[in-house]
């Protein structure tokens, strides 16, 4: 019998946090991130963690579980994040998978397998050189030229994965994306899908980034250089992080970085929404209607009535 499974995609900013504690209290859930960068600790404000006090009334998992200096992969999330569904399911909880990383919750939820090439430490140490020398762009049209869908689903910043898409183009011949295979969902999911009209989200955005300056992203940033954590890093490479560090080293001013944090984000936004569009299980959910809250919980609660109890 497959384990229940119920996932809260949509963009940043959209209100996935406060729905998810919400339907966590309903239906006996836990929560497992869902994020890519949440995953670091330290990195607190900036990748809009949950409170302590929302983490006190809620089980969270996948929350600060390695050090941003650490490349965690993939491939470690997918088993890390599976591990957790059958734990919580074990206990006659409902397990939550809570996000905006499509590349990580779709490993999760379709079986997404992934090539077992061995790593090139050698083409590894090229390809960052020549990184460091011609910049991101130069290493991601690299990607483009042998890998187009790979390409168009990383970012030009993510330079690890891009690495490590050339990797196994160089080892095989093939193209990353030819090799990554989906098998049928191993879980009963309910999909769950927030969205708002987009100048409500991007003003929303901005609120965030607003917000996040006067909770102390500069100083968080501060704190992770003097650990030794810097821009070369993925974990460094995240949104607000990197224009943090370009202004604490005198690249940009203070009100440059901030309008560069809210121009990222909004874009990054868009790409999550196409993302999580070309998967049709979802059922979307305009947050921002009259009754919104009610409706998703009677679709959760017709799709699980055993947690309502």
């Amino acid at each position: 019998m497959k384990e229940d499974l119920l996932v809260i995609v949509g963009p940043t900013a959209v209100g996935k946090t406060a729905l998810s504690l919400q339907l966590a209290r309903n239906f006996h859930g836990e929560i497992i991130s869902g994020d890519s960068m949440q995953i670091y600790r330290g990195m607190d404000i900036g990748t809009a963690k949950a409170s302590p006090e929302e983490r006190a009334q809620v089980p969270h998992h996948l929350i600060d579980i390695a050090d941003p200096d650490y490349p965690f992969s993939v491939e470690e999330f997918q088993k890390e994040a599976r591990r957790k569904i059958t734990e919580i399911y074990s206990r006659n909880h409902l397990p939550m998978l809570v996000g905006g990383t499509g590349l990580y919750i779709q490993a999760v939820t379709h079986g997404y397998r992934l090539p077992g090439t061995e790593e090139n430490p050698a083409f590894r140490r090229e390809m960052t050189r020549f990184a460091d020398q011609h910049g991101n762009e130069a290493l991601h049209q690299k990607l483009r030229e042998v890998d187009p869908p790979s390409a168009e689903k990383l970012h030009p910043n993510d330079r690890r994965r891009i690495i490590r898409a050339l990797e196994v183009y160089e080892a095989t011949g093939k193209p990353f994306s030819s090799m990554q295979t989906m098998e049928p969902p191993p879980y009963n999911i309910c999909w769950v899908g927030l969205t708002m009209p987009r100048e409500q989200l991007y003003e929303r955005v901005n609120q965030r980034v607003d917000q996040m300056m006067e909770e102390g992203l500069v100083e968080e940033v501060k704190r992770l250089r003097e650990k030794g954590y810097y821009g070369n890093l993925v974990s460094m490479q995240a949104l607000g992080y990197k224009e943090i560090m370009l202004y604490l080293d005198g690249e940009v001013s203070l009100e440059e970085a901030v309008n560069m944090i809210k121009k990222g984000t909004r874009k990054f936004a868009k790409r999550q929404l196409s993302w999580f569009r070309r998967i049709s299980e979802i059922r979307w959910f305009d947050v921002t209607m009259e009754g919104a809250s009610q409706e998703i919980h009677r679709y959760v609660a017709g799709n699980f009535p055993q947690y309502t109890e």
